[in-house]
């Protein structure tokens, strides 16, 4: 699977944001999807997932109430809608599937990544 990610910007604080990430292939709905950010210096931490129908959602406690994670399988896609961006919300933020078909946070469980898409949140 290829993952190409997009959709990032600049934009001022309490605005809002949809990444997309695109995928290759026809087995997208065989994967579960996450979505994780990364800001110079620091780890990349998980911040969405999503399983293979689309059904329960699970969120880093930092985003949980401002982001949402949905798919469309016919489209191959998964997007990530941002509200009420926070300037600690700015990071390059990265797509990414799992064979995993339960919840994992761990990057390690995620096998295919996108290139990633830079939020910039000014205050």
């Amino acid at each position: 699977v290829q993952l190409q990610a997009s959709g990032g910007g600049l934009v001022q604080a309490g605005g809002f944001l949809r990444l997309s990430c695109a995928a290759s292939g026809r087995t997208f709905s065989r994967y579960a999807m996450g979505w994780f950010r990364q800001t110079p210096g620091k780890e990349r931490d998980f911040v969405a997932w999503i399983p293979l129908s689309g059904g329960r959602t699970y969120y880093a406690d930092s985003v949980k109430g401002r982001f949402t994670i949905s798919r469309d399988n016919a489209k191959n896609t998964v997007y990530l809608q941002m509200n009420s961006l926070k300037p600690q919300d700015t990071a390059v933020y990265y797509c990414a599937a799992t064979q995993v078909l339960f919840l994992t946070t761990s990057r390690g469980s995620y096998d295919y990544w996108g290139q990633g898409t830079q939020v910039t949140v000014s205050s």
